[in-house]
């Protein structure tokens, strides 16, 4: 049967994909559908096709799922944050947890992987967890200021000031923000001119210390925010409100911040803790977005690496020293590798604040320190833990990781295709996987982190 654009169809869903969308099937060939559920009956109109699969937008639900609920955002399918709001909480995880372990056999190779897979830690709550916040701001069609969240794959700004995955507060300083542009006449940043001044509004929250940033991104000079004492003034009656700056941005690019930064009220940072560490954050640094959740990743990844206090770690891909600082809570001594150096400083500092004296850091590719420190200095790693981005390890560094010979590797993966691809990698060198833990770290999306300890075998 052929299908053609904007066809009509009825559909049941059958599966599930990787970004969270619905798949059903008629006559063999597959159709995606976001906010679609497994167990939905449905029309839905064929938006593409393929020779062998299509993407279809559903229409109307003729026989819902029972695992279909009713978003708690009106907002949900329009904005692109939140793709399985749709989907109780319940079957999210399952979805995650499956996802994971999918990954780990069809990828990795990894047979009875189930039996190694500890039970998903899920929230308690997996609503008002995110502690940071990038809001572009524009215009809609009548000329009105606008700022919420992009609408999936495009830059069409979704009108949203109350989000409930970001903190509570973020809707009264978005209120007060576009309040103060509105009386001075302030223009939102046009990305396809390259002209007006606001670009985004990014804030961050910390949930432990509950101070507050609150951060402008600018297509100009801080001098051309007219009256922004008025705007200070009214951010500052907020509870917990601790910095407010101005970061330029002049670029035509898609990237939201620039590197000049220029403070307005209080410092440039905020401080927050994971666990009994505590951590400087500016507009700059990267930090794990859900505080909860985080401690949890980062207590298994302490379990996983099971340090006495003798023990050389190395933490690639450190950031700002997040595992590290961590991890030095029990280490003999950690080295942190990272190639951003501003990071790097945050994590010097970062160990000096909470006086670890036994963590010291490397700016560089992971690829690149690991294999010079190993190959010229010698160096030594009783644990290695890694926390890549998204395309995973180089393989360069998964090959001087597995001369070096540790004992334990922790993998801590934000995308379970990679780890997959790792894992057997490091399998067909002498690892096994010992334990895999899986976090929901991004409830209502279709995103997880999970960690896995490998052991060498001897």
């Amino acid at each position: 049967m052929e299908f053609k654009k904007n066809q009509m169809v009825e559909l049941y869903i059958d599966d599930i994909g990787n970004e969270g969308e619905g798949i059903g099937h008629i006559d063999g060939y597959a159709l995606f559908l976001k906010d679609a559920v497994i167990g939905d009956k449905v029309r839905a109109r064929i938006i593409k096709t393929k020779k062998n699969y299509g993407f279809a937008r559903v229409e109307e639900v003729l026989e819902p799922s029972k695992d279909r609920v009713e978003p708690k955002c009106p907002k949900a399918r329009a904005c692109g944050g939140c793709t399985l709001q749709h989907l109780s909480y319940k079957k999210q995880l399952e979805y995650k947890f499956q996802k994971v372990k999918n990954c780990l056999e069809r990828i990795g190779g990894l047979q009875g992987i189930e039996e190694k897979m500890e039970p998903i830690y899920g929230m308690d709550e997996p609503f008002y967890y995110r502690n940071k916040a990038q809001f572009p701001v524009g215009t809609d069609k009548e000329g009105n200021l606008v700022t919420g969240f992009y609408a999936g794959r495009t830059h069409h700004i979704i009108d949203c000031t109350h989000c409930v995955i970001q903190h509570p507060v973020n809707e009264s300083i978005l209120l007060k923000v576009l309040d103060y542009m509105k009386k001075n006449k302030i223009s939102a940043y046009d990305e396809k001119t390259n002209h007006g001044l606001v670009r985004h509004i990014m804030t961050r929250v910390g949930f432990v210390t509950e101070e507050i940033m609150v951060c402008l991104v600018i297509n100009g000079k801080k001098k051309d925010l007219r009256n922004l004492y008025q705007l200070v003034d009214s951010l500052k009656e907020i509870d917990g409100m601790t910095s407010i700056c101005v970061n330029i941005n002049k670029e035509k690019t898609n990237k939201i911040l620039g590197n000049k930064i220029e403070t307005v009220y209080g410092p440039a940072y905020i401080y927050d803790y994971i666990g009994d560490v505590k951590y400087q954050i500016g507009p700059l640094s990267f930090f794990q977005v859900n505080p909860k959740q985080t401690k949890v990743l980062y207590e298994k990844a302490m379990e996983y690496a099971n340090l006495h206090g003798q023990e050389t770690v190395w933490d690639l891909y450190c950031g700002i020293g997040t595992i590290s600082l961590f991890l030095a809570q029990k280490a003999k001594e950690v080295y942190g590798v990272e190639i951003v150096k501003e990071a790097i400083d945050d994590a010097k500092f970062n160990a000096q604040m909470n006086g670890f004296d036994n963590a010291k850091f490397f700016v560089g590719k992971a690829e690149e320190v690991l294999p010079r420190e190993y190959e010229k200095n010698g160096v030594y790693a009783d644990v290695i833990v890694v926390d890549p981005p998204r395309k995973g390890c180089d393989a360069k560094l998964l090959d001087t990781m597995v001369k070096m010979a540790p004992k334990r590797i922790v993998y801590v993966s934000c995308d379970p295709a990679t780890l997959a691809r790792d894992l057997k990698i490091l399998g067909e060198n002498g690892y096994q996987v010992e334990k895999v833990s899986v976090v929901d770290q991004f409830s209502h999306s279709s995103h997880v982190e999970s960690v896995c300890l490998l052991s060498k075998i001897y």
